[in-house]
Formats: C-alpha cells, sequence, structure tokens
C-alpha cells in the first residue's frame, strides 16, 4: 500500500527509509540507491540497517562542476568513509539532462531528455530523481539489473521510493516502475 506524505521535504527522509527497507524485506530486494549530496540519507539508512544486512546500497550524487566548477558536492572524507562502509558512490552527469540542459539554455528549444524528466515530474520531483539516479547507478555498473529500491527527494533528504526494475540509459524504455512505496501527494 503506497503511503502518501502530506508536503515534500526532508521532514518525510526518516520515515521514507523506513518504508523502503521494509519494503526491501518483504520483496527480498538486496540493491537500494538514492540519491544524496552530503550523504545524509546513506547515513541514516547505515544506522537503521542490521550489520549483516547484505544490502548492496548506491549513493548518487552530482557530478563535478554541478554546484562549482570542477567540484563534487561530497566531500572527499564522506566519500572514503562512506566506501569503506561498503555504499558505492557515484557522481555522474544528469541522466535526464546533462548536455541537453546546456545545449537548451543556449538555443532553447524541446529535448527528449529534458521532456522525460518534465513528465517524470508529474509524479513529484522524488519520482524523476528516483528514475534518474538508477539510471545513473546502472550506467556506472554498480547495479545487478534484478529490482531495486531507489530513494530521491524534492531538494534535501528523500521523500520518494520506488521499486525499479533497472535499465541503462541506451535501454531507458525497459525499466520498469514497479511500485510507488511512498510519495508526497502535494508538491
Amino acid at each position: 500500500m503506497t503511503e502518501y506524505f502530506e508536503t515534500k521535504g526532508v521532514e518525510n527522509t526518516e520515515r521514507t527509509i523506513e518504508l523502503a527497507m521494509q519494503r526491501a524485506e518483504e520483496l527480498g530486494i538486496k540493491e537500494m540507491v538514492l540519491s544524496t549530496t552530503t550523504g545524509a540519507s546513506i547515513y541514516s539508512i547505515l544506522e537503521k540497517a542490521p550489520d549483516d544486512h547484505g544490502m548492496n546500497i548506491v549513493a548518487v550524487t552530482y557530478h563535478a562542476g554541478f554546484k562549482e566548477p570542477m567540484q563534487l558536492s561530497m566531500s572527499d572524507e564522506t566519500i572514503k568513509d562512506l566506501e569503506e562502509k561498503g555504499v558505492k558512490v557515484v557522481a555522474a552527469t544528469h541522466a535526464l539532462s546533462g548536455i541537453e540542459r546546456a545545449v537548451a539554455r543556449k538555443h532553447q528549444g524541446v529535448y527528449p531528455q529534458l521532456i522525460i524528466a518534465d513528465t517524470l515530474r508529474l509524479f513529484g520531483q522524488g519520482s524523476k530523481v528516483c528514475v534518474e539516479c538508477m539510471i545513473m547507478a546502472a550506467d556506472a555498473g554498480a547495479l545487478s539489473g534484478e529490482k531495486i529500491i531507489a530513494m530521491g527527494g524534492s531538494s534535501k533528504g528523500v521523500d520518494t521510493a520506488l521499486v525499479i526494475k533497472p535499465a541503462n540509459s541506451n535501454a531507458f524504455f525497459d525499466l520498469r516502475i514497479n511500485e510507488i512505496i511512498c510519495k508526497p501527494s502535494e508538491f
């Protein structure tokens, strides 16, 4: 049963993680992908997961240059710490914007990736982020191809969780959003 939050935002992070972990256990899913800038949401999962969780946790963060030229948003110390804890960290170009956003800004017009992103936003920003981060993780070779739980948010934290059958970007239309675990109803 899908749970809906009255509002979007960071205040839904703990409940989103709780619901996602519960659904992963029910379905036997062993892979989670989360969007994160600072790593805070990943640390919340690590605190809640048993030491022997056997979960492939993938943290997907902004590409270098997103906020400051040539710099990652996530600190080197956080990346190292998360990797030491067994988390795969992926910093990659946004799968649903990337170069198309630069072309659109300079030349105007409508572009397929941006249309797909805007269509996914009809379900909320977090839904778009879940799909985008899943693609980025898949393209980085961080996923097995089995169903995953993807979590994304509207700005800080996570407020949306989906069960997704992943696909790489070159097979985008093979991905399946199997379930909506939770999301904001107002966004």
